[in-house]
C-alpha cells in the first residue's frame, strides 16, 4: 500500500522590542488556537519552535500556555527545536555567540519542556555552508531549509521527500527541504486539495513530505483567523489527517531523523527561501528579475526558475546604509563584551544577544528595517551591552576616547568618539555627517532615522492605485501574503519622495533661489553647494573632561554661473559626563568674489511620533507649537519631550535662525499592506549670508537632552 508521512514544523516568533499588543494580540489569534487544536487532535503530531523573546512574553503573561505545550511534549505529540534564542541571522553573528544562543534556548528547552532538543529552526531559513560545524558543536543534529536551497543543486522535486547529510570539515548534519508547494497551499487552498497533493506523492518507499512555515499564518495575517480557526479550516485539515492516517503520518522531524536513513550526500549553496533572495536584490535588479521570471512562465520554462540563485541575505547590509550600521556596531560591542574576563561578560552578553535579533536587519514584505521601534530596540540593547562593558573596562569615571575605524567596511575610516554618557559616529566621505549619536544614559539612538528610497513594490503602490476602484478583487480563495495588494490608506502614493543623501545629523547645504520648505522635505529642490555628500577631513582635541572635534572642507559653491570656493567648518564639543553638545560653524569665503549665499544645517531626529507632533519652537514672539509641519524666522530655540524615554531634547540657537520643519516618513510594506510610517523628524536651520572676500560668518547652538519631571 502506497503512504507517505507529513512533517509539520511551525514556527512562533515575535521580535524584541515589538509593542506588547502585537504579542497578545498573536497569541490569541494563532499560538493559542493552535495548541488547543493540537490538544484536542492528539494523534497530530508535529514540531514546535518558540523563540526566545516569545517564551519571556509567555513565561511572564501566560505561563499555563506553556504547561500546555509541555503537556502535549511528555505525551510525545509535539517536539520542540532549539534555535538562536533572540532569532539571530545565525551566518552573520560571531561563532562564539551562535553557540551561546542556541545553548540558551536548548537549557530552556530543557527546563521548561523536559526535552533535550535535536533539531534547530534556522531564522529565515538563510543558510551558508560553513554552519554545519557550528551547529554540530551546539549538539544539533538536524534542521530544515527551503527546498529552494536543494533545486539550486540541481535536485528535482522527486529526490526531496526526506534528509539529506552535508557536513563542514567532517562535522555532520542533517538538512530536511522544506516543500514551497505545501507552504503555498497550506492554509491557502482547500483542505480537500492538500490531501489530494499528499495522495499524489505517496509511494510504496518510505518517504516524508515537510513543511516548515511561521505559526503567524494560522491567525494573524490578514483574514486568516477568520479562515483557519472561525471557518474551522485547521480543525478540518487535522481531521482529514486523521481520517487518512492509514496511509498518511504525521511524525515529528527529529524522530524521522532518528529512525530513516539519509537520501544522501549535498552541498548547500548559501540561500534563503526564494522571496527573501528576491528581496535582498537591489531595486532595479529586483525589477529585472520579475520580469525575467514573468517572461520565463509566458514561455514555459518555469521549471528552469530553479536554477536561478537571486540574491544573498547579506546584501541587505549592501542595500541598506542604517542594517550596515547596526550590524557592524553590533560586531564593535562584541569584541567589548568578549575582552571582559569570563565571569564579568554575563551581565552584558544577553544584552549583546538581544541586540542580534534578526528582524530590523532586513527588509520584505514585512516591515524589519522600516519599523522603529524595532531598531530603537536594537539600539537599546547594544548601548545596554557597551555601557555595562565600558564600565568595567575604563578606570575613570569621566573619560573620552577617539578614533579613526572603517567601522562600516567601506574602504574609508569614519570617525568615533565615546564616553560613558556620549557616542557620537561621523561618517566623513558621506558630508562628515553624524549619522549615530547615541545618548547612551537613555540607550537611544538619538540619530536613527530612515533614508527614504525607492523599493520595487512602489511600482506596484502605484499600479495598484491606478486600477483602484476599476474592478473588484475576487474574494473566493484567501491569499497568501506575498499576493495581497492593499493600503492602510488612501493616496499614499503622495508620499513617495526619495532622498539623495543620507538622512542623518550635521548635514550643511547652499541652497537654490527656488528652495521652498515643500519641494525641500520631497527632496526636489536645487543644491548649489558641494558638502551634503562629499567628504571632510577630521581633527580632534581631546581635553582634561571633554573632546572637540573639528570638520573641515573646502568646497564650492555655484554662483552667477560659476564654481567659487567657499570653506565649511564644523566644530563639536563633547564634554563627558554631559548629555550636552555644543555645535560652531564656520563659513568663510577665501575667493575675491563676494558670495551671497543661503546656508543651512539638517537635522534629522528619531524621536517617537507624540513627541515631535507637540513640539515647541521659540522665537521673538514666544513658544509656539511645530504642529509636525511648518516654517518659522527669527527662531531661537526648540524643544521635544519623549515621554517613552523620559527626556527632553532642547536646541538653543545664539544667532536667529530660519526654521523648516517636516515628518521624515517612508511608505512600506507590511503583513497588513502599504503604509506610512514615521521615522523621525527633519529640523532645517537656515541663514542668508553675504561674504565679501575673506569674510567669515560663524553661528554657535547646543543640543541638550534632560530628564523630564518625574522620569
Amino acid at each position: 500500500m502506497k503512504q507517505i508521512y507529513l512533517g509539520l514544523a511551525i514556527h512562533n516568533h515575535q521580535p524584541v522590542g515589538n509593542f506588547p499588543s502585537v504579542f497578545d494580540e498573536v497569541f490569541c489569534k494563532a499560538y493559542l488556537p493552535m495548541v488547543q487544536a493540537l490538544e484536542r487532535h492528539p494523534t497530530v503530531r508535529l514540531s514546535l519552535h518558540y523563540s526566545g523573546p516569545l517564551l519571556d512574553w509567555l513565561l511572564e503573561q501566560h505561563p499555563e500556555f506553556l504547561e500546555q505545550v509541555a503537556g502535549l511534549v511528555k505525551r510525545g505529540q509535539v517536539e520542540i527545536m532549539s534555535g538562536g534564542y533572540y532569532e539571530p541571522i545565525l551566518p552573520v553573528i560571531p561563532d562564539a555567540d551562535k553557540l551561546g544562543q542556541i545553548a540558551k534556548l536548548s537549557q530552556t528547552i530543557r527546563d521548561r519542556f523536559g526535552q533535550q532538543p535535536s533539531g534547530l529552526w534556522l531564522a529565515e531559513r538563510v543558510w551558508e555552508p560553513h554552519l554545519p560545524l557550528a551547529l554540530a558543536q551546539a549538539g544539533i543534529k538536524w534542521t530544515l531549509v527551503d527546498d529552494t536551497h536543494f533545486k539550486l543543486v540541481g535536485l528535482d522535486e522527486e529526490n526531496l521527500f526526506g534528509y539529506y547529510l552535508t557536513e563542514e570539515q567532517g562535522h555532520l548534519l542533517k538538512v530536511f527541504p522544506s516543500s514551497k508547494k505545501l507552504r503555498y497551499i497550506i492554509p491557502w487552498r482547500s483542505v480537500a486539495e492538500v490531501i489530494a497533493y499528499l495522495e499524489q506523492q505517496a509511494s510504496q518507499d518510505e518517504r516524508i513530505a515537510i513543511m516548515g512555515d511561521d505559526g503567524e499564518k494560522f491567525g494573524s495575517w490578514p483574514e486568516t483567523y477568520s479562515h483557519c480557526w472561525e471557518r474551522g479550516w485547521m480543525e478540518d485539515f487535522f481531521k482529514a489527517l486523521e481520517q487518512n492516517s492509514a496511509w498518511l503520518k504525521t511524525i515529528t522531524l527529529g524522530e524521522w531523523a532518528e529512525r530513516f536513513p539519509a537520501l544522501g550526500l549535498a552541498y548547500i549553496p548559501t540561500a534563503s527561501y526564494a522571496e527573501m533572495m528576491e528581496w535582498s536584490l537591489p531595486t532595479p535588479a529586483r525589477s529585472e528579475l520579475a520580469c525575467l521570471m514573468e517572461e520565463m512562465k509566458q514561455a514555459g520554462r518555469e521549471d528552469a526558475l530553479r536554477f536561478i540563485q537571486s540574491g544573498f541575505w547579506r546584501s541587505f547590509l549592501a542595500k541598506y546604509p542604517e542594517s550596515n550600521a547596526m550590524h557592524k556596531k553590533m560586531l564593535r560591542v562584541h569584541d567589548k563584551v568578549y575582552a571582559l574576563p569570563e565571569e564579568k561578560r554575563q551581565a552584558a552578553l544577553d544584552y549583546l544577544w538581544k541586540a542580534q535579533s534578526n528582524c530590523p536587519y532586513w527588509h520584505g514584505v514585512f516591515g524589519g528595517l522600516y519599523l522603529p521601534h524595532i531598531r530603537r530596540s536594537i539600539y537599546n540593547n547594544l548601548l545596554q551591552a557597551e555601557s555595562q562593558a565600558d564600565a568595567q573596562r575604563q578606570p575613570r569615571a569621566n573619560w573620552v576616547t577617539w578614533e579613526l575605524a572603517d567601522i562600516d567596511v567601506d574602504g574609508y575610516p569614519e570617525l568615533l568618539v565615546e564616553s560613558p554618557v556620549q557616542d557620537l559616529y561621523f561618517d566623513l566621505r558621506e558630508g562628515g555627517c553624524l549619522f549615530e549619536w547615541d545618548l547612551k544614559r537613555l540607550q537611544h539612538n538619538l540619530a536613527d532615522t530612515l533614508t527614504r528610497r525607492p523599493e520595487a513594490y512602489h511600482q506596484t503602490l502605484i499600479e495598484a492605485e491606478r486600477q483602484r476602484g476599476s474592478h473588484a478583487e475576487s474574494a473566493e480563495a484567501v491569499k497568501t501574503i506575498h499576493e495581497i495588494v492593499r493600503s492602510k490608506e488612501s493616496g499614499l502614493e503622495r508620499y513617495l519622495s526619495y532622498d539623495w543623501h543620507r538622512r542623518a545629523c550635521l548635514i550643511e547645504h547652499c541652497l537654490g533661489a527656488g528652495a521652498t520648505p515643500d519641494n525641500f522635505s520631497r527632496a526636489g529642490y536645487e543644491e548649489t553647494g558641494d558638502f551634503a555628500n562629499q567628504p571632510y577631513q577630521p581633527e580632534v582635541e581631546i581635553q582634561r573632561d571633554s573632546c572637540v572635534i573639528h570638520l573641515r572642507r573646502r568646497g564650492h559653491l555655484w554662483h552667477r554661473g560659476c564654481f567659487l570656493p567657499l570653506d565649511i567648518e564644523k566644530s563639536l564639543r563633547l564634554t563627558t559626563g554631559q548629555q550636552r553638545l555644543r555645535v560652531n560653524y564656520r563659513v568663510a569665503n577665501p575667493g575675491d568674489q563676494e558670495l551671497n549665499c543661503h546656508f543651512a544645517s539638517e537635522w534629522n531626529l528619531a524621536l517617537i511620533p507624540t513627541a515631535w507632533q507637540e513640539g515647541h519652537y521659540k522665537s521673538a514672539v514666544g513658544s509656539q507649537p511645530l504642529n509636525g509641519r511648518g516654517e518659522s524666522t527669527e527662531v531661537t530655540g526648540v524643544s521635544f519631550d519623549d515621554q517613552t524615554l523620559g527626556f527632553r531634547l532642547n536646541l538653543a540657537v545664539a544667532t536667529p535662525a530660519g526654521l523648516w520643519y517636516f515628518p521624515v516618513e517612508t511608505v512600506s510594506s507590511s503583513e497588513d499592506g502599504f503604509e506610512r510610517v514615521f521615522q523621525g523628524g527633519c529640523l532645517f536651520l537656515h541663514w542668508w549670508l553675504s561674504l565679501g572676500p575673506g569674510q567669515a560668518w560663524s553661528v554657535e547652538f547646543d543640543w541638550e537632552a534632560v530628564p523630564l519631571p518625574g522620569c
